[in-house]
């Protein structure tokens, strides 16, 4: 977890949403209804400019961990390393420096899991888990900068997971750490760094209430599918339809 999410919304509606009146990107990134590892994301981050403000960018899912060099070994990376545990995000050597410095919130409409042997579903069953009331997502998230020898520059981050709780547990053991509008300052605070407390702001009680899961078709499990019936809950027992 989480290895696919979805995220429909234009740039204009993230901004409102988050609140963000700093930097934006140029354009918006097209629909995904399965976004996959090392694919562009928007991420919500304090604004370069002005810290008080929050900005709205575009990285590649998957942190590439600061100390390599190569391009491709860097690129290669990204799929190992689109999810932080929060138990040990603050001293993993691949995390700890974002964690405690360049913070994101991840936006999603959505994200997909798959049931594992431990629970009473069928494993490997897909589930699309998204906000009861409709909204998006906030989860948390670090991100950093990477520059090759010769000068490339990639922004990367990377989502930030706990212990699954309550009914979630039943299809999987983990799931994303979910961060409450009204800690969004502190937790995009480039200047707040004191581990006890950013540990503090990933505990939020019964985080299981505010979703919404149902299984969906198998589809998902493919790259190349990207359509919004991705998300849409099929009987289980009964065929499934491939699109």
């Amino acid at each position: 977890m989480c290895g696919r999410y979805a995220q429909s919304a234009d740039m204009r509606e993230l901004m409102e949403a988050f609140e963000v009146t700093g930097s934006s990107p140029t354009q918006s990134l097209p629909a995904n209804w399965n976004i996959a590892p090392t694919n562009p994301i928007y991420i919500v981050r304090a604004d370069s400019g002005d810290q008080t403000k929050k900005s709205l960018a575009t990285v590649s899912w998957g942190l590439i961990a600061p100390w390599l060099s190569d391009p491709n070994d860097a690129k290669a990376s990204q799929s190992r390393a689109i999810n932080a545990r929060s138990e040990s995000v603050y001293e993993k050597p691949t995390f700890r420096a974002a964690f405690k410095s360049t913070r994101c919130i991840v936006p999603a409409e959505g994200y997909y899991e798959w049931a594992t042997a431990l629970g009473r579903y069928a494993p490997k069953q897909p589930f699309y888990i998204s906000a009861k009331d409709g909204g998006q997502l906030p989860i948390a998230g670090i991100w950093s900068s990477w520059r090759s020898p010769s000068g490339e520059r990639i922004e990367s981050a990377s989502i930030i997971t706990q212990e699954a709780v309550g009914e979630l547990a039943d299809i999987h053991s983990r799931m994303p750490v979910f961060m409450p509008r009204d800690r969004w300052s502190s937790w995009l605070d480039p200047e707040n760094n004191e581990i006890e407390v950013l540990r503090g702001l990933m505990i939020v009680a019964s985080p299981e209430s505010i979703l919404s899961a149902h299984p969906v078709s198998r589809a998902v499990n493919s790259v190349l599918k990207n359509s919004k019936e991705l998300t849409q809950e099929v009987e289980l027992g009964e065929p499934e339809t491939l699109f």
